[in-house]
């Protein structure tokens, strides 16, 4: 039984970036990071047993964490009475950035004020092809075809284009 512990921390901490990236998306509040990490890290830990070798763990890793944070997302929604506004989230947790990286720093958090708008299962998607996933890689983890990820893929960029043409004016 220790092999199995041994190898689920080694995992773990493999492809913890992919957890942090997802809670990160999902979450703006830090308590509610930690707890979606740790749902995360719990629900993976129940189906490592079900691993399947035919994929790769990072696939694995992936399906899981947005089902769960999908799942959590949908559920803090429906509680939730009144929607945060845009500026607010960002404000939350936005790093300092180095001298001179200002404009990459606002460019990055402009992109992640983007992600938050977007519907959750879109936002699974740019964020796995943001991470340099391939089509079929963000297929096999979605559950989708190639066809039907690049084509929401092309409407979110579609929209992203639009929606950074409107507030750079």
């Amino acid at each position: 039984m220790a092999d199995k512990s041994e190898l689920f921390l080694e995992v773990i901490q493999q492809h913890k970036g992919i957890i942090y990236k997802i809670v990160h998306a999902y979450c703006s509040n830090p308590a509610d990071r930690k707890d979606l990490a740790q749902e995360i890290t719990y629900q993976l830990w129940r189906s490592f047993d079900t691993y399947n070798g035919q994929y790769r763990y990072s696939t694995w890793i992936y399906r899981i964490a947005l089902n769960v944070a999908i799942s959590a997302y949908r559920q803090e929604y429906r509680r939730r009475s009144i929607d945060m506004p845009f500026a607010e989230e960002l404000l939350l947790e936005t790093p300092a950035a180095p001298a001179g990286e200002e404009l990459h720093s606002e460019r990055v958090a402009m992109l992640y004020g983007f992600i938050a708008q977007v519907p959750e299962l879109d936002r699974a998607l740019l964020l796995l092809h943001l991470d340099g996933h391939s089509y079929q890689e963000i297929a096999d983890i979605m559950s989708l075809t190639t066809t039907n990820v690049a084509t929401k893929l092309s409407r979110i960029k579609q929209s992203m284009k639009l929606h950074f043409t409107t507030h750079n004016k």
